[in-house]
């Protein structure tokens, strides 16, 4: 879903005559029609749909979330693409056009517009990889900051943007962040979390900050539950960070609060509907709806900020790539600490301003990376050896001692489903034999000679994602066969088709304005233990930012900053036996039962 999911694309949308099995589970059921034996069902209607004559006589249209879809995998692809769909521009546009927003006086305490229960204040986190889409389309040696100046023109300029048009002319969205702050957060607690000997992780530790990846082993693996990280990711952690500290210093709900979040898949919307991601988690007001306030309220995707732009009749690539005016520049962030961390002041030194983004990193944030980094810091003399796998998208990390040459520390990457498919087998518990004296079997026990082939339980770690190439490939992202791109890459007006070797080029172009070098880059080594940097990051600055956060809010950090995963079932609200299930699968398949 990682790579295709486009409700524009999609052909096996839910017809009249497929059941839901959610509702049967959360509906009250109403009496069978007195002519009819057979079982209520309850329908997924859609918008423009019509329901089966039969199910309309005896059960009316299901209303579902996107959260009971994520609870139930009787029609994962169908289901959750249409209402993934419900997250777009469009739902953007009517956000603004519904109420007049909140406008925070400069102030800082004063909002105007609180009596209309309608009005919100309108928040924006960006991802780099985003930015680095966007540039790759604008070309000219576009750097990151001048997309992100050109997001907040749109989002924010009264003059040029959306404020300047719609029911409410004004409204706009008043703080803009890029995520790479929340990511500093993560891979220093992630670093902590993998590196930590009271950690009740199993080894491997999994990355988590991939949606696409955390779906699918809910669904289909959970024995590799115990393996994820806890740490939020990017998204989720700013949409925590933006929502409690704006709540508590404002003294508003968190629902009067709306987030966007500007993402390169679309698999992050899902994680966005998960109630594992509300303030049911850090609330502690009983005043809070029954399933929590969103930390995230709505996720568009690179190719959707175009969308976003032309709703409003307005041509993102002709928005200034300056800042704006300082007449239009928001107020200051009310909690100057956290209004630090999320803007950094241009003169800050680097402990503080340092978001480098190098290959060596990879396109996915660095999780990876930061921890090694981290451990050679600790290890003086220690040596990295990298050994590739079976494809460029395997690679196997050992840190070396100095003195004796044995391993330190072992993790390896493994980006796309082809590759996450191996790594899940080999993580798979081995199954205790039923023969007298025999031996357990199963794909944990059996040992490896080769890179991409070993034994994953002897990792500490590793870096999952589920696009080949990682985060700059996501399915939101713009590709070579998108107008804008065939225009980039000489194809305009020919008949000629991109292929995969077209895209793999337009992948480098993305990937180049990825780790282009950019003003809040900064020069030097990827570990300097003078400075207190790893990777370009202070760890310390990051813990006391965090113990900031906590103290202000009121909340212990591990309900802030770490998150649960939970077994999907798919058989959810069915009533058959396992002997009736077996029998019922041994009809379809042809078994001589």
């Amino acid at each position: 879903m990682s790579a295709i999911l486009s409700a524009d694309d999609l052909n096996d949308f839910i017809s009249p005559g497929v059941a839901c099995i959610k509702p049967i589970e959360t509906l009250p059921s109403a009496p069978p029609p007195p002519s009819s034996s057979e079982p209520l069902e309850f329908e997924v209607i859609l918008d423009g749909q019509q329901p089966s004559s039969s199910t309309s006589q005896s059960a009316g249209p299901a209303q579902i979330s996107l959260t009971d879809c994520l609870a139930c995998s009787g029609c994962v692809t169908t289901a959750e693409a249409v209402l993934v769909s419900l997250q777009s521009h469009n739902e953007v546009v009517s956000l603004l056009d519904s109420a007049p927003s909140l406008v925070l006086q400069p102030d800082n305490s004063t909002l105007t517009n609180l009596d209309n229960p309608s009005s919100k204040l309108f928040v924006c986190s960006i991802s780099p990889q985003v930015l680095a889409s966007l540039a790759a389309a604008i070309g000219n040696n576009t750097t990151q900051s001048q997309v992100m100046n050109m997001i907040t023109h749109l989002l924010s300029n009264p003059d040029l943007g959306l404020p300047s048009g719609g029911k409410y002319p004004g409204n706009g969205f008043t703080y803009i962040v890029s995520t790479n702050r929340a990511r500093g957060a993560c891979l220093v607690l992630g670093s902590d979390e993998v590196l930590s000997t009271s950690s009740d992780i199993k080894k491997p530790v999994l990355t988590s900050s991939c949606p696409g990846w955390v779906c699918y082993a809910e669904k289909t693996h959970p024995y590799v539950l115990p393996y994820l990280s806890k740490v939020k990711s990017p998204q989720a952690l700013t949409g925590t960070l933006l929502k409690t500290t704006l709540s508590k210093t404002l003294g508003i709900s968190p629902d009067r609060i709306w987030h966007l979040s500007i993402m390169p898949c679309f698999d992050k919307k899902l994680e966005a509907s998960r109630e594992e991601l509300t303030d049911s988690v850090w609330n502690n007001s009983t005043t809070k709806p029954t399933k929590g306030v969103r930390d995230v309220d709505c996720v568009i995707t690179s190719k959707e900020i175009l969308m976003l732009a032309e709703s409003r009749n307005i041509n993102f690539f002709s928005l200034p790539k300056t800042p704006l005016p300082p007449s239009q520049q928001p107020p200051p962030f009310p909690n100057k600490a956290i209004g630090d961390f999320l803007f950094p002041p241009a003169a800050t030194s680097s402990s503080k301003r340092n978001e480098q983004q190098t290959p060596s990193a990879g396109t996915s944030g660095g999780n990876l990376h930061f921890i090694l980094h981290t451990l050679l810091s600790q290890h003086p003399g220690s040596h990295l050896q990298t050994t590739r796998g079976r494809n460029a998208d395997v690679v196997e990390y050992s840190i070396l001692s100095p003195a004796t040459g044995e391993t330190i520390f072992k993790a390896a990457r493994y980006y796309g489903f082809r590759n996450i498919q191996n790594l899940v087998r080999k993580l798979k518990p081995a199954k205790p034999s039923r023969m007298p004296g025999g031996k357990p079997f199963g794909s944990a026990r059996r040992p490896g000679k080769t890179a991409g082939t070993g034994n994953a339980l002897d990792f500490s770690y590793v870096e999952v994602m589920a696009c080949p190439g990682g985060c700059t490939n996501g399915g939101g992202q713009i590709k070579v066969d998108d107008p804008i791109a065939l225009e980039r890459m000489g194809f305009g007006g020919t008949e000629t088709k991109p292929g995969p070797q077209e895209q793999k080029a337009w992948l480098e172009v993305v990937d180049e304005a990825y780790f282009s070098a950019d003003e809040a880059q900064q020069n030097g080594s990827d570990t300097d233990a003078g400075s207190g940097l790893i990777a370009g990051i202070s760890p310390s600055y990051i813990r006391d930012t965090l113990k900031v956060w906590s103290d202000m809010t009121e909340v212990p950090l591990d309900k802030l900053v770490y998150t649960t995963y939970r077994e999907v079932v798919s058989d959810v609200g069915k009533t058959q036996t396992d002997t009736e299930r077996v029998v019922q699968l041994a009809g379809k398949i042809g078994g001589g039962w």
